[in-house]
Parts: C-alpha cells; sequence; structure tokens
C-alpha cells in the first residue's frame, strides 16, 4: 500500500460486519487499496455514530452499484 496519501486505516467491527452481512466484502477487496483506505478514513473521521453510519451507507450502495467513490464518479 505504498500509494496511500494517508496512513494506513483499521476496520472497525462494525464496518467489517456491514460487509459481510450485505455480501460486499469481494466488492471491497476489488477496489484499489487507496480507495478501501479513503473509505474507512472517512468512516472513522466522523465523531457521531449518526454520521458514522451514514458514511458507511454510502459506501455499502457504491460497493453494491459497482461504480461511485466517495460521492465521484468511479468505474471499475
Amino acid at each position: 500500500m505504498a500509494d496511500l496519501k494517508r496512513p494506513k486505516q483499521t476496520m472497525p467491527g462494525f464496518v467489517s460486519d456491514a460487509l459481510r452481512r450485505q455480501g460486499l466484502e469481494q466488492a471491497y477487496r476489488d477496489r484499489p487499496p487507496y480507495q478501501r483506505n479513503d473509505y474507512l478514513w472517512w468512516i472513522n473521521d466522523a465523531r457521531r455514530d449518526e454520521t458514522k453510519e451514514r458514511r458507511l451507507a454510502k459506501m455499502l450502495d457504491e460497493l453494491h452499484q459497482g461504480h461511485g467513490y466517495m460521492g465521484m464518479k468511479w468505474n471499475n
């Protein structure tokens, strides 16, 4: 992960649980390392639980749709 601009983030349990429940673990792994790390940074950086949940829902939706990256256009 040498191409990361942010420090490597750890995945919170509620994120890995959500990926597993939604069947999106592979879709997450298929994203480039910088995107996986940025998603985790974005979620981890939120102060309020409601914000973390909203950001998690956005990530899950983008993974499910197969395109988009934190609200920006991106195609695999």
